[in-house]
């Protein structure tokens, strides 16, 4: 085999082989984010299928059945709700009333699965995608009426 042949070789061999990681880490990227869904998009259908994705708004206040280490609450953006079921230990922070953020999945029968729960940090703040999704949800009402 001529010189240049086995350079022409060891390129394609390295370009298939970088394509091949560049394809597991987009791969891997891909299954790990989470979109950032509010209640309302959530009720107009905007929630992926079988997809893990994140909910934010306020904890409707009376909402909170704890039985166990199962946790049932309402997820609002002051417009729609959202019931979520959670199983394990809630944070210390939260609280109904105040601002949280959970991952998970929609069921068939409507309840958001959540596999983690995030509350607020203090009194005055709330995560920023739960924030917008809360201003946009009564900038829409307002309009609407």
């Amino acid at each position: 085999m001529k010189a240049r042949h086995k350079r022409f070789a060891i390129i394609i061999g390295a370009l298939a082989t970088l394509g091949a990681a560049t394809f597991f880490v987009l791969k891997a990227l891909d299954s790990n984010i989470s979109l950032y869904i509010t209640p309302t998009e959530v009720a107009q259908g905007k929630a992926p299928k079988g997809k893990s994705f994140s909910i934010g708004g306020l904890v409707k206040p009376a909402s909170l059945d704890r039985r166990d280490i199962t946790a049932h609450f309402v997820i609002t953006d002051t417009v729609q709700e959202i019931p979520v079921s959670y199983t394990g230990i809630l944070p210390d922070l939260f609280k109904e009333g105040k601002g949280v953020v959970a991952q998970g999945k929609l069921g068939a029968d409507g309840i958001f699965i959540a596999s983690t729960v995030l509350a607020k940090h203090d009194e005055n703040y709330m995560p920023p995608p739960a924030k917008a999704a809360v201003d946009k949800a009564q900038s829409t009402a307002k309009t609407q009426k």
